[in-house]
């Protein structure tokens, strides 16, 4: 389309004080196959030069209706899937699937995952995958939008530019996606030696013995109401990124993180004490002070994550815990041997009826 046209459609003003600019986005949008109804919307909503990342990323050209021939399957079973993947249902006139989609969903309700495994856990096993896909994707945008959207609206970057780097930002996280198989094939790995020897002496397959550790920082929240959002933002960061890096450095793994706390385990419980330990000293001076609970013994593993009693006790443990403090049961102090800890008392913990024997783990 050349100017004329764009302004006859109402997206450009030869007018403005931007006009070259506009222009010049435009043109760019053009050639990346925007069409006239797309500019169009775009412009009403005030978001032109996003579009062409949404260009690069809706590249579909089935509908649901095509996907569920295509494959083969029932539509119940079809939905049901892309609900699992996290994804919302599109309407009947949107094409928003593409070929691969129509392979992967192929693969996921035939292949053999169904087969070996059983409908319901590979379905599980879907849902885990869709859940941790999102927290990527939200992951990249968020990098984004401080890493490179901020620095161009405080440089005065044009509507062209802004663009550019939406696209450029996209084809780097396509190439970062495809080295994804050779950063898994490690993980699984480690998660099978993980398996292997936390669940020596388990009498199921799906229990394991692990230390479970909790920390979390002591005036987070009053801190945090006084920080800046970039500096909350550059603390939270630290955190987990300290703790990511102790708990692999040690031999353990991060579970999750929620806000300002940390679940760990490690098969060796000397390794869940150097993880929490090492933690202690990880943040003197900026307002915040860790400590934490540990407990050991067997716990359900499943998705990743882990369950049970033992993982309540040693939540609980780290709420007793006072600044600097890491409290533990008896049973991992005594799967640990030695002097490192020292009495703390019968404690009685929400949730459990009888009082816990504690101890507190000092640092070598």
């Amino acid at each position: 389309m050349d100017a004329s046209e764009l302004e006859e459609l109402g997206v450009y003003d030869p007018s403005a004080p931007d006009a070259a600019d506009r222009l010049s986005l435009l043109r760019y949008l053009s050639g990346l196959g925007a069409t006239r109804e797309q500019m169009l919307a775009a412009a009403e909503q005030d978001t032109m030069w996003s579009l062409a990342a949404d260009l690069l990323l809706s590249q579909g050209t089935l509908t649901l209706a095509e996907v569920i021939y295509r494959v083969g399957a029932p539509e119940v079973i079809v939905r049901e899937l892309i609900r699992s993947l996290g994804l919302p249902e599109p309407a009947p006139d949107e094409r928003v699937f593409s070929e691969r989609d129509v392979e992967m969903m192929s693969f996921l309700l035939a292949g053999g995952g169904a087969q070996m495994f059983g409908r319901e856990d590979a379905r599980q096993f879907v849902r885990v995958t869709g859940s941790a896909l999102a927290r990527i994707a939200d992951a990249g945008i968020a990098m984004y939008l401080r890493g490179v959207e901020a620095t161009l609206v405080r440089e005065g970057a044009t509507e062209l530019d802004h663009a550019q780097a939406n696209v450029e930002g996209l084809v780097l996280f396509d190439q970062f996606a495809a080295q994804m198989p050779a950063m898994l094939a490690h993980h699984v790995r480690l998660a099978m030696e993980r398996s292997r020897q936390s669940r020596v002496e388990v009498g199921d397959f799906e229990s394991a013995r692990v230390a479970v550790g909790f920390v979390d920082l002591v005036g987070f929240t009053p801190l945090s109401q006084q920080m800046e959002p970039g500096e909350l933002a550059d603390l939270i960061g630290r955190f987990e990124a300290v703790a990511m890096d102790t708990a692999t450095s040690h031999g353990g793994r991060v579970v999750k993180l929620i806000g300002d706390e940390v679940m760990f385990v490690a098969v060796e419980v000397t390794q869940a004490c150097e993880i929490a330990t090492t933690l202690l000293g990880a943040f003197p001076g900026v307002g915040v002070t860790p400590r934490g609970g540990m407990a050991y013994g067997e716990v359900l593993s499943r998705d990743g994550d882990y369950y049970g009693p033992l993982v309540n006790l040693a939540s609980r443990i780290a709420d007793l815990a006072v600044p600097n403090e890491i409290l533990v049961t008896a049973e991992l102090r005594d799967a640990v041997g030695g002097d490192r800890f020292s009495a703390a008392g019968r404690r009685m913990l929400k949730g459990f009826d009888e009082p816990v024997e504690l101890y507190a783990l000092s640092a070598v």
